[in-house]
């Protein structure tokens, strides 16, 4: 494994990731996966479909405590604090790390309540400021001028593009500190897709976002650090400009160049 351009594997990781090894039943996915996700940064995570994306980035907020059979060795630490540990919140770690996933999901609730009840759930919005705050996150996605008018209606009559805007409005109401994006863009249209990357450039400095993308060059555009796994292990782990103009593996030169690897 070569790991280089990782100054945030010391004291700015938001989140810090080490040794870990993700198995379901007798396949090991992750095999001592070690990386650091800074504060304030985009990191883009990229490999060949199977090489264990997804699953590292479900293992940051512990969705993958759902899945029967799968057993987690290694550390995880949200700001110095073992996302593990036995006393954990688990709902809580979940608000703090959110997370979107390829294809939206939104709730069975109206529009406004999708945004709302998060927030609600975990006392963060006052009653008075509901109607507030509701509306500056649609704005902030720029969903607020198609849907002002029914914000009671179904989330389930928009678009995919615009369902994917709302679950994005969805996640930020909770005011997370890591965002994982899990290939957001994948079965969207060009508009929708140009939006979700302005917004992960807007989060940047406030949010640490980690999101799993297939195109190279959405990684190049969006991210500042590329994390390139290849059969559940680290390859690289560096700078967008190191990765993509001076990879510092020839593993990672030929993937870049669309070669096998």
């Amino acid at each position: 494994m070569s790991l280089v351009g990782t100054p945030q594997l010391a004291g700015d990781a938001a989140v810090a990731v080490s040794g870990l090894r993700v198995r379901i039943a007798s396949r090991e996915i992750l095999k001592g996966v070690s990386a650091g996700f800074a504060r304030g940064r985009v990191t883009a995570v990229i490999g060949p479909t199977g090489c264990g994306k997804t699953t590292l980035l479900r293992s940051l907020n512990r969705l993958n405590d759902q899945r029967p059979g799968m057993r987690v060795e290694g550390e995880i630490l949200l700001e110095g604090q073992s996302v593990y540990h036995r006393g954990r919140d688990v709902r809580d770690l979940r608000r703090r790390i959110g997370m979107l996933f390829q294809r939206p999901n939104p709730f069975p609730q109206s529009i406004r309540e999708n945004v709302a009840l998060g927030a609600r759930v975990h006392g963060l919005w006052r009653r008075e400021e509901v109607d507030r705050r509701v509306e500056e996150l649609l704005r902030r996605v720029g969903l607020w001028d198609a849907v002002h008018d029914r914000l009671g209606s179904s989330p389930f009559a928009l678009s995919g593009g615009q369902q994917q805007l709302l679950c994005m409005a969805r996640a930020l109401a909770v005011d997370p500190q890591v965002l994982l994006l899990d290939e957001p863009t994948s079965a969207l249209d060009p508009h929708s897709t140009a939006r979700i990357e302005e917004l992960i450039g807007s989060l940047r400095e406030r949010i640490t976002v980690v999101f799993v993308t297939h195109n190279l060059q959405q990684a190049a555009r969006c991210a500042d650090e590329v994390l390139f796994l290849l059969a559940g292990e680290v390859v690289e782990q560096a700078s967008v400009a190191d990765f993509f103009q001076r990879p510092a593996d020839l593993r990672s030169r030929a993937y870049i160049e669309g070669k096998p690897v």
